[in-house]
């Protein structure tokens, strides 16, 4: 097997695993912020305890987030050192930024937010879990900037030995790639945290355990949910597809199975995309609707892959269109589901509506599905490039590299993420056993007066 291809395997093999952890992080952080100010304002132990929990919950999922993201840096230099040879000066520098500012940031404070409230009290606590938040979003913008760069390269200057080097960090940081990717990919964690905590909340319900928690755990998270599903079809959603349709009309055109250049383009829900044939088999198509989200006129004209060169062309179109549409597929189930919790829990009838709690409980799985769909989306449709129009993927991969040693590697990591996995579950499943229901008081309440007032 070609060891080009054996690297892309084995670099989207770590990074899939590894975002499996980030975006829970991400948007858990986001609650906990706000589940500890609920608690201050209205002095109540029921959403302290909750934070504590989620922290127990956050520090696991922290964990095994950085041990599997540290080997994908190791691969730039192991698996692809054409490219850091090519634009190492420019990318080194956004992950040197998420490193040094912000993981240190997050790291630092975690522990405070799991052992520090009984030792500086409420406010420090509150304080910890802000400065999380903040580390972890800060970490995800400075990731978010070096795949924008390599998305859209601004900033830069060739060197006379043919590899490149910053001219503008400002350029660079403020990238105009970042803004709807950074916030598209914020939303998607956001929605993550949500329905994991409904889904639990719901978990809970279904067995009559936890029961103020519960409540607690899925009102918050479809409320939550609610705004940030909505936010993610628009205007983030919207603004990172007609960035796309300006940058990269190739892999506009590979998601939306377009092979054609058409005028009134139809957008394509369902169908199987044939690159032999250039066809899509069995297509059901909504007449002109891909000219109006793309530039807003009924007959625009939308460039089909035909008015590109085959070799510029994604290499794996339809895997392409099946994560796009997995994707965009689940992003608009997402909000008729908190649609419907936030309908029962406005009408009082919520926790009475078994069907309702279990939808809420089976949907939690999908939002990692449609990160992961989302990734997919955004680098099988950069190909052929690894830096939009710089460099070549095939141009990128380390010379000397034999099918046997990245064979070898990706067993390695396959065998010891299966351990990490069986660990990491058992931890989870030991924390959804036990709950967020104190045994025997061990965290005194700093609100004597009023507990569990939420329900």
């Amino acid at each position: 097997m070609d060891p080009l291809l054996l690297s892309r395997l084995h670099f989207a093999f770590t990074i899939v695993y590894h975002y499996l952890f980030p975006p829970l992080t991400m948007g858990l952080a986001l609650l906990m912020v706000v589940l500890k100010t609920w608690a201050i304002v209205r002095h109540d132990e029921t959403a302290n305890q909750a934070v504590r929990f989620w922290s127990r919950i956050f520090a696991a999922n922290f964990i095994v987030g950085v041990v599997t993201g540290i080997p994908m840096e190791f691969q730039f230099g192991t698996n692809w050192a054409q490219f850091s040879t090519f634009a190492g000066n420019v990318i080194a520098q956004t992950l040197a930024m998420e490193g040094a500012f912000a993981f240190f940031l997050e790291s630092a404070f975690v522990g405070l937010l799991l052992f520090g409230e009984r030792r500086f009290g409420q406010r420090v606590h509150w304080f910890s879990a802000a400065m999380v938040w903040l580390g972890t979003w800060a970490s995800g913008f400075f990731v978010i900037a070096s795949n924008a760069w390599m998305q859209h390269p601004v900033g830069y200057t060739l060197l006379p030995s043919g590899g490149l080097d910053i001219s503008n960090y400002w350029d660079v940081l403020f990238n105009s790639w970042i803004t709807p990717q950074y916030f598209h990919t914020i939303g998607g964690a956001v929605i993550t945290g949500a329905f994991v905590m409904a889904g639990l909340g719901a978990y809970y319900l279904l067995l009559q355990k936890h029961e103020p928690y519960a409540r607690l755990f899925v009102t918050l998270g479809v409320a939550v949910g609610l705004c940030a599903t909505v936010l993610q079809v628009f205007p983030t959603g919207d603004a990172e597809g007609r960035q796309v349709t300006s940058l990269q009309p190739t892999k506009l055109a590979a998601m939306e199975g377009l092979f054609k250049t058409e005028q009134g383009a139809s957008i394509v829900i369902l169908g199987q995309p044939d690159a032999s044939t250039q066809t899509i088999d069995n297509a059901i198509s909504i007449p002109q609707v891909l000219g109006i989200l793309t530039y807003r006129r009924w007959n625009a004209e939308v460039q089909g892959l035909d008015a590109f060169p085959q070799d510029q062309w994604p290499d794996a179109i339809a895997l392409l269109f099946y994560s796009y549409h997995i994707m965009v597929g689940l992003g608009t189930i997402f909000p008729l589901i908190m649609l419907v919790g936030a309908f029962l829990l406005w009408r009082r009838k919520l926790w009475e509506s078994r069907w309702a709690l279990w939808l809420l409980l089976l949907a939690t799985p999908f939002p990692f599905i449609a990160n992961i769909a989302g990734w997919l989306t955004a680098e099988l449709g950069r190909q052929p490039w690894i830096v939009y129009g710089l460099l070549h993927t095939a141009d990128g991969v380390s010379p000397l590299l034999t099918t046997g040693n990245v064979l070898f590697s990706l067993i390695g990591f396959a065998g010891m993420y299966t351990v990490v996995s069986m660990l990491w579950l058992v931890v989870m499943a030991q924390e959804i056993a036990h709950g967020p229901t104190p045994q025997a008081h061990p965290h005194p309440s700093p609100f004597p007066e009023v507990e569990g007032t939420f329900g």
